[in-house]
């Protein structure tokens, strides 16, 4: 699986203090919360910076600036519902406050509401048409939703704005990855080696295109590469375990998956891989049991409904395993066989 490189800026705003007399305005103690706040966040102090941020909110309900820095703190705590609802506030507040439908298309992408995300993202891009981290976005929404060839054009444009950005051009070779536009993508990734050699991901795409041109000692020098840069990284090691599935070296595979799992047990891939794990040792009722949860978890998940029709066939389940070779067939696997298909006819 690709781990593709997601930028987490959200903005806080920072004001600073300007007094002219002995008495402090109204506007002069909401910028001082203001700036506690951010200081307390600075420093990963959430709940302190919250309090300051909720006392400057009593005084002024509508105190954007406010708002949209407690909506970043508790997007930073991976809040995200609460987060949505006070960059909802902050935009009831101020329609035209533009770092705040940046922060709420974040939040977007983070709940899985793509379309919602590409709305305000749309909206930025309408009045900042040269902001180059909307593009960037918005490529990664392109990608979740399978749209590869605007995900393409969006990292482009990200790139010829800020041509010397790693994670930018990290994320373009990704996405000639799933174009199969393999020359591009190591043209991409080499060029990314030239600007940053010590960017992790360059050498996990590799391996990706490596395992899909059957180069698997390749691939597994690239991933190693990763790792090495990156010790442990959850993609990472789970691409080495597919890798050694290919392989067929099970338990070094179920290794790396378990390794994978237990440091991110919200990898839908993980699941994915530990579920063909199972298929292997043919153990159908496991290799099910995870394989709809991968498919639960993530729909993008590459293959998934090949593997999950492939877990129903053996579990004696035709009607289901035929529904999900549809839907591969439909994803453009190409997995199938010819008897699979005349079974399903």
């Amino acid at each position: 699986m690709l781990k593709f490189v997601i930028m987490k800026s959200v903005y806080l705003l920072f004001l600073l203090i300007g007094l002219t007399a002995c008495v402090e305005s109204k506007e002069s103690r909401l910028q001082k919360f203001l700036i506690k706040g951010n200081n307390e966040i600075s420093n990963k102090n959430f709940d302190r910076g919250i309090v300051y941020y909720k006392e400057a909110i009593r005084m002024d309900p509508c105190f954007t600036e406010g708002l949209n820095n407690l909506g970043t703190a508790l997007f930073q705590q991976g809040k995200f519902d609460q987060a949505l609802t006070r960059y909802q506030e902050a935009i009831n507040c101020d329609p035209d406050y533009l770092p705040t439908f940046y922060n709420r298309a974040n939040t977007y992408y983070e709940l899985k509401e793509y379309f919602s995300a590409l709305k305000d993202l749309e909206r930025i891009e309408a009045s900042r048409p040269d902001t180059a981290i909307v593009y960037f976005i918005k490529g990664l929404v392109h990608t979740k939703l399978r749209n590869f060839d605007l995900a393409k054009t969006s990292f482009e444009n990200a790139f010829k704005l800020e041509p010397d950005n790693v994670e930018f051009l990290v994320n373009l070779a990704n996405v000639k990855y799933y174009l199969k536009d393999y020359d591009g993508a190591i043209a991409d990734l080499n060029s990314t080696i030239k600007l940053d050699p010590s960017e992790a991901n360059i050498y996990n795409t590799l391996a990706l295109i490596a395992i899909d041109q059957n180069e698997l000692e390749e691939a597994l020098k690239q991933v190693n590469k990763a790792l090495e840069l990156v010790p442990n990284e959850p993609y990472f090691m789970n691409n080495r375990g597919y890798i050694y599935l290919v392989q067929n070296k099970l338990e070094a595979a179920v290794e790396d998956i378990n390794a994978s799992l237990s440091a991110d047990p919200e990898n839908g891939w993980a699941y994915r891989n530990k579920g063909v794990y199972y298929l292997m040792k043919e153990d159908y009722s496991n290799a099910e049991r995870l394989l709809t949860q991968a498919n639960e978890m993530e729909s993008f998940i590459d293959k998934i409904h090949f593997y999950l029709g492939m877990a129903y066939f053996k579990n004696g389940k035709q009607a289901l395993a035929c529904e999900q070779f549809l839907l591969s067939e439909e994803a453009g696997d190409g997995m199938l066989t010819t008897d699979l298909i005349k079974m399903c006819q």
